[in-house]
């Protein structure tokens, strides 16, 4: 069996993989917080852990791994976002969840287990609660419930490798009255007759943000799973708040055995900002004609836990690789397996680029069915993914046609033909690079295959 290490955040140091139980290895991912367009920094995530899961399932099986990854649909951005619109907030989470689906699906990531949406799980989050409680880990003030970090000390800040006094000097938190520590955080809140609000023994409110990961990974996953996932922004104070209540109110287990956190996004070298005009959703770009296919290797082409830098010359580069690989490998039958190099890459803490590298090679050499097979691993070169590329073959009969063309005039010295030829495929929005080497057709920005039917 394929041996695999994974850098535990919770450790600090590359591990041997070694799940509970192999007959269920079991995986928590936190999930979008519906109430807009998944950013292109919210997709890096999804692709990070959609890997993983394919590893996983490539490993030890499909029926034997499970990951769950949720939804965020009580919060006060949605809150905002239904009085800013005069929408009721059902229709705009279920709206925003289906955009969020939709749009991953566009990147090639395979639907989670199990998708819990929070609103789903309030009882199973009040039982917590009281819990924490009854254990002397929560108390109630003004109507709110809060986690009393000050019962939790011995292991409070060891995931982000902070003590609790350095992050009381440096924290910007929520100034109450009624917090017994700065640092403690609201398990439970009340709600207005304006917001959204559920029954409670502390009256009638909504749950903090934290609880509802603790919750729904206990109901869905256990008091002990292998692997909790995210962003590195996430680490503090969410995935820290998430294993102090898990930890405080199941004390029989470990809650989350390994912890992997994927590095943030920029854009052109710079923060993602729309100060900057460089913020993009994943849907933008879909719409601008960036095939999802083309963002997935985008992201690939980084280790997870460096900062990854989208440009639009990183976009061409993959879309050109892409198309070389699906003209190599159309009509061809994957071969039984991906090639040993590929799933040794992925098993060293998904080690992506190097398993891109090894895609090249196997491209370079001939070795077309271990290349399917091999891309497939990393949900690359689907068939699922491969609308938009579909003319690839197309394009290698049209530079054939080109060339042929290009040929007859140099003999015949009318050009008429291979003018009316360019002047099509630059309408269609390619650009023509005709050189001694030969012809080139390469798509651009606003390529629209439609228009070659004409040709």
């Amino acid at each position: 069996m394929t041996t695999i290490r994974l850098h535990n955040t919770k450790t600090r140091t590359k591990e041997v993989f070694a799940p509970i139980d192999p007959e269920n290895v079991r995986m928590y991912v936190c999930g979008p917080t519906v109430y807009d367009r998944a950013h292109l920094g919210n997709a890096r995530p999804v692709v990070v852990f959609d890997v993983l899961y394919r590893l996983l399932r490539h490993v030890y099986g499909p029926d034997h791994v499970t990951y769950v990854r949720n939804f965020t649909d009580v919060d006060d951005k949605i809150n905002a976002r239904a009085q800013e619109s005069g929408r009721p907030i059902g229709e705009i989470t279920a709206e925003t969840t289906q955009w969020f689906l939709d749009d991953m699906a566009a990147l090639g990531a395979l639907e989670p287990d199990q998708m819990p949406r929070a609103t789903e799980y309030i009882p199973q989050m009040i039982a917590m609660i009281e819990t924490l409680i009854e254990k002397g880990h929560a108390y109630e003030a003004e109507g709110h419930v809060l986690f009393a970090v000050d019962s939790w000390r011995e292991g409070y800040g060891r995931l982000s490798g902070r003590s609790v006094d350095d992050m009381i000097a440096g924290a910007r938190v929520e100034v109450a009255p009624y917090k017994r520590n700065p640092m403690d955080f609201v398990l439970w809140k009340p709600s207005g007759e304006d917001l959204p609000g559920w029954d409670s023994p502390w009256g009638r409110g909504r749950p903090g943000w934290h609880i509802e990961c603790s919750a729904m990974s206990y109901e869905l996953l256990g008091e002990s799973f292998d692997i909790h996932g995210g962003g590195n922004d996430l680490m503090f104070p969410h995935h820290e708040n998430e294993i102090a209540q898990s930890c405080c109110a199941h004390p029989e287990g470990e809650f989350a055995r390994v912890w992997l956190h994927n590095e943030m996004l920029q854009v052109e070298g710079k923060k993602m900002s729309k100060s900057l005009g460089n913020f993009f959703t994943v849907h933008d770009l879909l719409e601008q004609g960036v095939p999802g296919e083309v963002i997935r290797f985008v992201f690939l082409s980084t280790h997870y836990r460096k900062p990854m830098d989208w440009t639009a010359e990183k976009a061409r580069e993959a879309e050109a690789v892409l198309r070389k690989w699906r003209a190599l490998t159309a009509g061809i039958e994957p071969a039984a397996s991906a090639a040993p190099a590929v799933t040794e890459a992925l098993a060293d803490d998904l080690n992506t680029a190097g398993a891109i590298a090894e895609l090249h090679r196997l491209a370079s050499g001939g070795a077309v069915a271990e290349l399917l097979a091999s891309a497939r691993m990393l949900g690359l070169l689907t068939e699922a993914l491969g609308d938009w590329a579909v003319t690839a073959a197309d394009l290698s009969a049209h530079e054939a046609r080109l060339a042929e063309a290009r040929a007859a005039a140099m003999e015949s010295k009318d050009f008429a033909e291979v003018d009316r030829l360019k002047a099509a495929y630059v309408a269609a929005g390619l650009e023509v690079r005709m050189s001694k080497a030969g012809v080139e057709l390469v798509p651009g920005p606003g390529f629209d295959a439609g228009k070659l039917e004409a040709v």
